[in-house]
């Protein structure tokens, strides 16, 4: 019997694009999978990890504590983080200041991480995100897209790989830049997905729905030709429909 209190009865039957959902820890390679995505089927890639690195970094800038939420949503009710589609990405403008190389860097990350653990501000975050795809036509990559922004996204992908191989590609991508050895650059990643994992509000797992991709013993082709046949099929669904 249907549940008539779900949030998938009324937003799924009038889409006629899908909302394509990317979860996964960090490092999985949600970002370059959801760009691809987006290219090859004319959707827009709305990379909404980026708001809360945006936002992370203003907590910085103003010397902020990540740990405490009041002040946090103070700044977010005052803040303008706006995201455009690009062909290699999303340039992010923070308060109409373009912040898209600074948010990548490693303070930032970890900060992102910190505050997005506190249930009001990812409240307030999860609205924005459901305004920006609520028409579908859009890939989502995040934490929790497919299961608290998003839970009834047309399409689901929890991308996952092993921590060590994570963890040497994000050392290979900003290894030499950030001057940090590749084992602490895994353990940083092991140490973010414990916060992620285990946080009260909407922690990191998959939807029910969701196809899992472990790409730990994948090529990048492999992976982008095994996402594209997942939304492929769904757009026949929703076309046919």
């Amino acid at each position: 019997m249907p549940d008539h209190n779900s949030p998938q009865e009324t937003p799924q039957n009038v889409r006629r694009r899908p909302v394509v959902a990317i979860d996964g820890p960090a490092g999985a390679g949600k970002s370059t999978l959801a760009a691809h995505l987006a290219r090859r089927f004319g959707f827009l890639n709305l990379e909404t990890g980026a708001m809360y690195r945006a936002l992370a970094l203003k907590a910085i800038e103003q010397d902020f504590d990540f740990e405490e939420e009041a002040p946090l949503l103070v700044i977010a009710a005052e803040t303008s983080i706006v995201l455009e589609p690009q062909r290699e990405g999303n340039r992010v403008l923070l308060d109409n200041v373009d912040v898209s190389r600074r948010i990548r860097e490693n303070d930032v990350t970890s900060a992102a991480s910190r505050i997005s653990v506190h249930p009001r501000l990812r409240a307030w975050m999860v609205e924005q995100q459901r305004a920006l795809g609520r028409d579908g036509g859009v890939v989502m990559e995040g934490r929790d897209i497919g299961t608290a922004v998003f839970p009834d996204a047309e399409v689901k992908i929890f991308l996952d790989a092993a921590p060590e191989v994570r963890g040497n590609r994000r050392y290979r991508q900003t290894g030499d830049v950030a001057r940090v050895t590749e084992a602490a650059v895994i353990e940083e990643l092991k140490e973010r997905d414990r916060r992620d994992r285990t946080r009260a509000e909407s922690p990191l797992k998959p939807a029910e729905d969701a196809v899992i991709l472990d790409s730990t013993t994948m090529s990048l082709e492999q992976v982008l030709a095994q996402a594209e046949a997942i939304v492929r099929e769904h757009v026949a669904e929703l076309q046919g429909s």
